[in-house]
């Protein structure tokens, strides 16, 4: 990959790297991700038990994830463990490193396109992109969502437009899920039916209602974009909080905001 990450690592960051020298008690290998960097892994830190020959386990240009475990700053050494990192991070942080090499393809395809390199294109708004999501895949995935969001970054006509023309055709589009936390008390006689009822209307279409504990119950809307999600569940919340006033309680939820890749609603909802 072109761009690499300035400064080091964190203690505890997954990492992917590269083997450049195996010595009889221990492992050099380049960080992928970041300029300049190398770090050791001791031979305890390759696999758990004995270890009779090193080399049964990694070989030379061998791509490795690994876990941080020390930094020296003042020495510049960086010791990392590859026994220390599960299945479920190594086969995460190899997906995630796939998935920025392929976005970054389709930034250098589009340049191409308009007689600009892979360096240019990163100045214009690759550098840009990666500093407000975090990386140019995350950033593909939330346009593809909401191409409002290109607006920000003030590009040209052209540009703009050919990004989104392929981030449209090449990035599959994620299903969102828009969940909330839904909490009904009342203290009427008919109380249960009340709550039943509210429920049972704003179950509808792609938004699902599930018991999690009294007087406690998840709200679920699956929808293919953002905006249809948002739509769905603020019609939900809405809907329950006319119904619930109206049946002498009172209703409100929290101010949305956006968590990952979803959009998280918690709703607290009282009837008297």
């Amino acid at each position: 990959m072109f761009y690499k990450k300035k400064g080091i690592p964190e203690s505890n960051e997954i990492v992917l790297v590269t083997v450049k020298k195996i010595l009889y008690h221990s492992v050099f290998a380049k960080l992928d991700e970041y300029e300049n960097l190398e770090g050791m892994i001791h031979i305890s830190e390759i696999a758990p038990g004995r270890i009779r020959n090193i080399r049964d386990y990694v070989k030379e240009d061998k791509k490795l994830v690994c876990k941080v475990l020390r930094i020296n700053k003042e020495k510049g050494h960086i010791d990392l463990s590859l026994r220390r990192v599960n299945q479920s991070q190594r086969l995460n942080k190899s997906s995630d490193f796939k998935q920025e090499t392929k976005a970054e393809k389709l930034l250098e395809m589009i340049g191409k396109e308009i007689d600009k390199d892979l360096p240019t294109m990163y100045k214009e708004v690759g550098f840009s992109l990666i500093e407000t999501y975090g990386s140019l895949n995350i950033a593909f995935q939330s346009m593809a969502l909401d191409d409002e969001q290109i607006k920000k970054f003030k590009l040209s006509k052209k540009l703009e437009s050919r990004l989104l023309e392929v981030i449209k055709s090449k990035i599959k589009t994620p299903e969102i899920e828009v969940k909330g936390i839904l909490e009904l008390n009342s203290e009427a006689q008919n109380g249960v039916e009340i709550v039943k009822n509210i429920l049972l209307k704003i179950q509808k279409g792609t938004i699902k209602v599930t018991y999690i504990s009294a007087p406690r119950y998840k709200i679920q809307v699956t929808a293919s974009d953002f905006k249809t999600a948002e739509g769905l569940i603020k019609q939900a919340q809405e809907d329950a909080i006319k119904e619930i006033e109206e049946a002498g309680g009172t209703g409100s939820f929290l101010k949305l905001k956006w968590k990952n890749k979803f959009y998280i609603v918690k709703i607290v909802m009282n009837s008297l």
